[in-house]
Formats: C-alpha cells, sequence, structure tokens
C-alpha cells in the first residue's frame, strides 16, 4: 500500500489534469520532493510501465529499457525509437520514465518523435529538468512548508514528521514542549518529504534532540548508517553496492548469515526507510539512497557481495549443463545470477567459475524463452575472455542460438566460427565440431535453406557417429523431411532419434520429434491421430515445464481443435522462432471468427517480420494466411502478388506441399477472374500432393476447384515443382501492355497502390488503414518502390505516378 502524499492535494489534482490533456507530461522539484510518489499514485488508476532512469546515461538504455517494461524487442534490422512507437501505439498503458535525465540521454526530441508518430500513446517523465518540447506539458514539485518560527506546528510537514517517527517505533511527540527541537529538524530538511522521512526515523532512534539537522539525503544517509548497529550498517553498505531487487535467499549469501538473520536485518532497514519491499517481495533500495550507500562501501563490501553473488549462483544453478526447467527458482532473481555471472568473468581467477554457472543456467534461459537474457549473459561471458576450451566452445554454440532467435536466422553465424576455434583446443574436437554444425542446421533450417540444413546435420553426425549430438542433429533431419514432403524418411529418422528410454534433459528432442509425427498425420489426413498426438505432447511438456517445445505443439493443436484452450502469453516477449508460428495461428483464428482485415493486417507484420529476421517457412505459412485473407477481402491483385512470392519461396526451399496450398490459392484466384488455367493450377496442386500421400487441409480446402485431368508438363519436374515454374505460372496472371512503358511497371501490385496513395497524399497509417494491413508492410513496399525506382523521397514518387496518370 502506498504512502499518503500528504499536502499535495493540488499537486495531484494538477497531475492528473494534465495527463488528461496531455499526452507527455514532466514532473519536475528537486531530488526528495516526492515526484515518485506522486506518480505512483497516479499509476495506481491504470495500466503503466515504470522504468526507473537514474542510473541510465544513454538514449539507447533508455530505450532498451522502456521496451524491455512494455515486454516488447526491436524486430531485426528496426530501430530502437521505431520499436518504442510501436510498442506504446494502440496501447492502455502509461509509460513512466523515473527519475530521468533529459540533459544526459537526450530523450527529449526522441520522445517527442514517438509521440508524433502515434495516436494514443502517453508519456510520464520524472525529472530535475524539463525537455521543452511542444508536445510535454510540465507539472511541478516544491517541498512541503515548513511552519515558519511563529506559526503553528501544523500542516503536511509536522503531520508527515510525526507520522514517520511513530511508525519508526519512537516516542510520542509533546508538540509544545519540544516546538523547539521539530522546528529546527524539520527547517534544515528544507520540506523536502525524503529527508523529513529520514530525520524522523534518527529521531525515533535517538530522540529529537540528539537527531542531526541534515541539510541533503547524502548528510541524512550518513547520520542513519552512523546509528545503526554493525551488522545492519554492513547490511546497508552491501545492498546499495546491488544494482537491482534481491530476495532473501541473494541477501543472505551477500551478508553472509543465515536466511532468517537476513529477513530480520532487511527488516529493520525498511522500517527506518532505507530499504523498500517491491511488490514480488523482494528488496529494494530508491536510488538516491543506493547512491550515498555505495559512497559508504568499503573493499571487504565490495569483495564479500561478489564473493556471495558467486556462490548463490553456483548453489542454485542447474549440476547439469543440459538440464534446466522454465520455472527454476532462481528465474525469480535473474538479475543477481546475471550479476554474478559477469562478474565472475570479468576477473581471470573466477573466469571459469563464471563460464560454468553461465552454461548450466542456459537450458533453462533457452525453455523459458528468455532469449534476450541468454544473450547478454552469453556474449558478455564471452567478450570478458577466453574460459575453459569446451565450456567456451558450447558458450559461443549457444550464445550463437540466442542470438540467431533475437536478431535474426543467422546473426548467430560468427559465434559458431568462434566454437569451431574453441574447439580445437577441446579433448575431443571432433565432439565439439559436431556439435557446432549440428547447430548450423537448425539456423539453415529456420532460415529455410534446407539443403544446407541437411548437409550440416549429416555433417555432425559423420564427425561424432557416437556422440550426444546424434540425436539432435537425426531431429533436425527429421523436422526437415517433413516439411520437404519426405514423410518416409522423416519417420525413419524421428524412429532412430527417438529410443525407450530418454534422460530427462533430452525429453524435449523426444517432445519435438513426436510434433513433427503429428505434423506428418495432418498431411496425411489422419486428423484424430494428429489430435492426439499434440495433446499428449502438450500436457507432458507442461509437467516438465518444457515451455519452447510444449508450445510449439500447442500452436499445431490450436489449428486442430477449436475447443483447446490455448496458454496465456505475452507474444513480445517470446523468441522469433516461436512468436512468428504463434501470431501466424492467431491470424487464422481471426480469420475462421469472419475477422479479416485485422487478420490481413496481422499476417502482413509477420510476412514482414519473417523475412527481417530470416525465418523462411514461416514467411510462407504468413504468405498462405495473408492471401487467403485478401481474397475474403476482395483485393485479388494483392492476393496475387502474395500467392506468387511464396510460390517463388517454396520451389526454391523445396517445400512441395506449401507450394501446392499456394497453387490452390491460385487456383482460386483464377477461378474469381475467369482465367481458363485455374483447374490447371488445381491439378498441379494435386500432382504434388499425390505422391506424397498428402491431403488438402486448411486454406486449400476452402478453394474447391476441380483439377483438370493432367497439369502442364513444363510446370513439373517429376513431383517437384520445374525451374520454369513460377515464371510460367506467373504470366497467367500478367496483364496485357496496352500502355506505354513506364518505371512505374517494375512495380509489384502491392507496391502499386501503395505508390498511388503516396501520392495521393495519405500517410503511412492511413494508407494501412486502407489496404487492411500494417504501418510496418506500408514502409517495407516503401522502401522496395525507392529501391527499384532510383528515388528517396515521397514527393518524388508523388511525381512520378502523376507523371504516368496524365499520359
Amino acid at each position: 500500500m502506498l504512502s499518503p502524499c500528504l499536502g499535495r492535494d493540488d499537486v495531484q489534482r494538477a497531475l492528473n489534469e494534465a495527463i488528461e490533456e496531455s499526452r507527455w507530461v514532466t514532473v519536475v522539484g528537486p531530488p526528495g520532493s516526492g515526484k515518485t510518489l506522486l506518480v505512483r499514485h497516479l499509476a495506481q488508476a491504470a495500466p503503466a510501465s515504470w522504468v526507473d532512469a537514474r542510473s541510465l546515461r544513454t538514449l539507447d538504455d533508455l530505450l532498451v529499457a522502456a521496451l524491455e517494461s512494455l515486454q516488447s524487442e526491436t524486430a531485426p534490422g528496426d530501430s530502437l525509437s521505431g520499436a518504442l512507437g510501436r510498442a506504446v501505439d494502440g496501447r492502455d498503458t502509461l509509460l513512466v520514465l523515473d527519475g530521468l535525465d533529459l540533459d544526459a540521454t537526450g530523450a527529449g526530441p526522441v520522445l517527442q518523435s514517438v509521440l508524433e508518430s502515434t495516436t494514443d500513446a502517453r508519456v510520464v517523465v520524472t525529472a530535475r529538468t524539463t525537455a521543452g518540447q511542444p508536445y510535454e506539458s510540465v507539472v511541478r514539485v516544491g517541498p512541503l512548508p515548513v511552519p515558519a518560527p511563529r506559526s503553528p506546528l501544523e500542516g503536511p510537514a509536522v503531520e508527515l514528521f510525526l507520522r514517520r517517527i511513530r511508525s519508526a517505533g519512537g516516542q510520542q511527540v509533546d508538540l509544545a514542549a519540544q516546538a523547539h527541537e521539530v522546528r529546527r529538524l524539520l527547517s534544515a530538511t528544507g520540506g523536502l518529504p525524503l529527508l523529513i522521512e529520514q530525520v524522523a526515523v534518527q529521531s525515533a532512534l535517538v530522540g529529537l534532540s540528539n537527531a542531526m539537522s541534515t541539510v541533503s539525503l547524502d548528510q541524512a544517509v550518513d547520520s542513519a548508517h552512523d546509528l545503526l548497529d554493525d551488522a545492519s550498517a554492513t547490511a546497508l553498505r552491501r545492498v546499495g553496492l546491488l544494482d537491482f531487487a534481491a530476495g532473501l535467499g541473494v541477501l543472505a549469501e551477500v551478508l553472509d548469515v543465515p536466511v532468517s538473520e537476513a529477513a530480520e536485518l532487511a527488516g529493520g532497514l525498511v522500517r527506518r526507510s532505507l530499504l523498500e519491499v517491491d511488490q514480488h517481495g523482494r528488496f529494494d533500495m530508491l536510488s538516491p539512497i543506493r547512491g550515498r550507500a555505495r559512497t559508504l562501501a568499503r573493499p571487504a563490501d565490495i569483495e564479500a557481495v561478489d564473493a556471495g553473488l558467486l556462490r548463490w549462483a553456483q548453489r542454485h544453478a542447474p549440476e547439469h549443463d543440459n538440464f534446466g526447467a522454465a520455472d527454476a527458482e532462481w528465474l525469480r532473481d535473474l538479475p543477481a545470477m546475471r550479476h554474478a555471472v559477469l562478474t565472475a568473468c570479468a576477473r581471470p581467477e573466477t573466469r571459469a567459475d563464471g563460464y560454468s554457472v553461465a552454461n548450466r543456467i542456459y537450458s533453462s534461459l533457452y525453455t523459458s524463452m528468455r532469449t534476450r537474457e541468454a544473450v547478454e549473459i552469453m556474449e558478455g561471458a564471452l567478450s570478458s575472455g577466453d574460459g575453459p576450451p569446451a565450456i567456451g566452445a558450447q558458450m559461443a554454440r549457444r550464445a550463437g542460438i540466442a542470438a540467431s532467435e533475437m536478431r535474426g536466422s543467422y546473426e548467430g553465424l560468427w559465434l559458431l566460427d568462434r566454437a569451431d576455434q574453441h574447439a580445437s583446443s577441446a579433448p575431443r574436437p571432433e565432439e565439439q565440431l559436431a556439435k557446432t554444425a549440428s547447430i548450423r542446421a537448425e539456423m539453415h533450417l529456420d532460415a529455410g535453406d534446407l539443403a544446407q540444413a541437411e548437409s550440416e546435420a549429416l555433417r555432425a553426425i559423420e564427425l561424432d557417429p557416437e556422440g550426444s549430438m546424434r540425436r539432435q542433429a537425426t531431429r533436425t533431419l527429421a523436422d526437415l523431411y517433413a516439411s520437404q514432403g519426405r514423410f518416409a524418411e522423416a519417420t525413419r529418422a524421428a524412429a532412430e532419434a527417438m529410443p525407450a528410454r530418454t534422460s530427462r534433459d533430452e525429453r524435449w528432442i523426444d517432445l519435438s520429434l513426436r510434433t513433427v509425427l503429428a505434423r506428418i498425420a495432418l498431411e496425411q489426413g489422419r486428423i484424430a491421430e494428429a489430435v492426439a498426438g499434440t495433446r499428449a505432447v502438450v500436457t507432458e511438456a507442461r509437467e516438465l515445464a518444457e515451455d519452447r517445445v510444449g508450445l510449439l505443439a500447442e500452436t499445431l493443436l490450436r489449428g486442430l481443435d477449436p475447443t483447446w484452450v490455448p496458454t496465456d502469453v505475452v507474444r513480445d516477449t517470446l523468441p522469433w522462432a516461436v512468436r512468428l508460428p504463434v501470431l501466424a495461428q492467431d491470424g487464422r483464428d481471426l480469420l475462421a471468427r469472419g475477422e479479416t482485415r485485422q487478420a490481413a493486417g496481422l499476417a502482413a507484420d509477420v510476412v514482414a517480420l519473417a523475412d527481417s529476421a530470416r525465418l523462411g517457412r514461416d514467411g510462407v505459412e504468413a504468405r498462405l494466411l495473408l492471401g487467403r485473407a485478401l481474397v475474403e477481402l476482395g483485393d485479388l491483385d494483392q492476393a496475387t502478388t502474395t500467392y506468387l512470392t511464396a510460390l517463388d519461396h517454396c520451389r526454391t526451399m523445396r517445400l512441395p506441399l506449401r507450394a501446392a496450398d499456394v497453387l490452390d490459392g491460385l487456383a482460386g484466384v483464377a477461378r474469381a477472374r475467369d482465367l481458363p488455367e485455374a483447374r490447371a493450377l488445381a491439378a498441379a496442386a494435386f500432382a504434388l500432393r499425390t505422391p506424397r500421400m498428402a491431403v488438402r487441409w486448411g486454406y486449400s480446402a476452402d478453394y474447391d476447384v476441380k483439377p483438370s485431368g493432367t497439369a502442364p508438363a513444363e510446370w513439373l519436374d517429376g513431383a517437384d515443382l520445374s525451374a520454369e515454374s513460377v515464371p510460367l505460372i506467373t504470366a497467367v496472371f500478367n496483364r496485357p501492355a496496352t500502355a506505354p512503358p513506364s518505371a512505374l511497371d517494375a512495380l509489384t501490385a502491392a507496391e502499386r497502390q501503395v505508390a498511388e496513395r503516396v501520392a495521393h497524399g495519405l500517410t503511412s497509417r492511413a494508407i494501412a488503414e486502407e489496404l487492411f494491413v500494417s504501418p510496418r508492410t506500408v514502409d517495407a513496399h516503401l522502401t522496395h518502390i525507392y529501391r527499384k525506382l532510383d528515388i528517396n523521397t515521397r514527393a518524388r514518387l508523388a511525381a512520378l505516378v502523376m507523371e504516368q496518370s496524365q499520359r
């Protein structure tokens, strides 16, 4: 429960009015004036994302912290400010930047830009200065009025002083008899609430006459420290060295005392207003108090904190480097674990311990889908210097996996190269090289380079045929073969990689392979088998806290069983390889409910994200959804372009069954346009499915175009699309060139629609609303248009369109 804002009724009223009238409010006042408490009261009335900005000194640090508080992140290739704009737009959340140094970060113009590019984002800043930007509204907070020498001892400053003495266990104050001492102490505080509280706690401990007349918060903390017993003073200094809220287990190790004693010491500091307890039961310190406590710390305190955090980390990290559950207890104190690892790795004498802990916690981070944290810890450890060769190779591989999932499929390749360098010094180089090859295979599979993925997986098995990575590489092959419709090979690979008994740290492989088998059953029309298989996987994954595998299986199940109640997850916190399938299924659900425009917009977002992150298979799935939604909306031009792009990707990646789905979609478009090739397109889809004993399902089942007897021979090469198939099928939909040649002829149908609306003066947001796509997709189209036409402004594009229309 928050403390009341005594004597601040007028300020609270002004703050409430300002946030109603303005989308950016800066609360300005001196340190200790109660700005944070005022905003906390404001934030109780509506959802808020809180950023403690006191220690942030660069703009990038601020933007990253804001995205984390909103549980959002940048897309690959995206800017931090652009990501923040999208994160706050259309969201009923108040973004609070508490203690922001506007001068040091230069955040004012960026906040102004974010607000200009959004329609309903709201920001509250607490600071010592204003930004001086057009959107900014300012509310000033001064000290509480202190009674003048001949005025009655009453008012909010007196009330706060007396209330804090009582809560700290002090004796009742006789205002008549002790008026001189009360006036002396209040006058010294200058009316700043935080100073009043500290002086009141001192008075409760040593009496009014012995309390010091402090003129600054630093003096107040110094005085409080001097009045504490040795154990409590040590606790104050050591907690001040922590940059994060910490649970009792962490405090006990840092203080080197039992948990019960740590609880008693922390409770004493809370009663003295030197510590706070957050909503999760962790102990934290206000930044001004922490800053002063840190200056009081002694070398022995610094050593004790680092040693205590490392002890805690070693005790709580899993014993095995391949086992870690998503509900691991230590995840609640992840900042402490990060600090322990990076501090240990920074010192040569403890680097091996830091590497060991980082390697052991990775599985929990990966399973719980905390990709950002995994990248920060792994890359931070590696950048500190080389650790033990075997661990170093595995750390580099794991950092590569996390980087590829957070930043894009191939963003972690350089780390895999580093893993190979470490491998040369390992006891069994071939084992380490095999592990790296297996990870490369997964990256290529995600990116859609299935030929390279197969080559790397087979290389991993060849390098270490009896090693621990054989099962994982074989799992990759099963997934790859299933994607290519090579079902017999996929089933054999799955059987080989699923022994009768598996250790707990390898259960994710078993669950993943069973999901692959369920997908094969779906492709071949065995729906009941697919539903039963995915249900079993989801249930077991929940029992084992294998969140990642379980969520991917559940995404498949959502498309099969409308009665299934999905897990509630925050999409923006998921790694890209998991987020995009989940978002695509969200789009399918929207389409099934008849919310076609929303489905099209979400699908367009997934297309843009998949292309940016180089997640090839996800891009194809998203284009299938987008094409179907566009057909439903009657936009056959965009649907055709979308389907033809997907077809080209399917042929390049050798995804014959998804190519069949695309051909069914094109057959539906051709029929709507009365094109004679509609039945031939359906026949080509049939020809791709028949050798694989596959059936139409999902979107394909919506297009009931009767196939002709045979597909055009030039479109096929055996059971796959021919090299000439895409241009030949594209020619079916090309309109005859009746107009004189124009530079705009290089644009796709979707790009022409965007260009025409730019010529009419529409913004990206307005264009997105008209075309039922997202602003991100419109901006992507504009980037392609500018490159094709060799221009760089909307004005030049508008001129070209107008010139063409006047011919």
